[in-house]
């Protein structure tokens, strides 16, 4: 059973690109996969079924630089949610090890928002 005092803004997931490295659409779209499944791997179990009851709500934003990135990963770590980074294989656009997207959650909206709010939508 869902805990109310936690749902009641509900459950999401945050994927963040980085914008600066112009990847074709097809690419993007992989990153963002990998970033959704990576961090929805380490989230807690609690979470992880409280956000499919609510329907896996996933919010995908963009950064411009791999600062950007890294920031959002220490600032998730402080706050325990689970976070991947997205390391490229390199086999097509950008060099292996290319870091090109953040995974952050599912874990409660109202945490996620915290290091996420001010970003812009994809």
């Amino acid at each position: 059973m869902l805990n109310p005092s936690k749902t009641q803004k509900g459950y999401k997931q945050c994927i963040v690109i980085r914008e600066d490295l112009k990847l074709s659409k097809g690419k993007a779209a992989v990153q963002v996969a990998h970033a959704s499944i990576l961090s929805y791997e380490l989230a807690a179990v609690r979470n992880r079924k409280n956000w499919r009851a609510q329907g896996q709500k996933k919010v995908v934003l963009k950064v411009n630089s791999l600062d950007e990135i890294y920031e959002l990963e220490k600032e998730a770590k402080k706050l325990g949610l689970p976070v991947a980074i997205v390391e490229d294989a390199g086999l097509t656009e950008i060099p292996p090890g290319t870091v090109t997207a953040i995974g952050i959650g599912p874990a409660n909206a109202e945490e996620v928002d915290k290091i996420t709010k001010d970003l812009q939508l994809l």
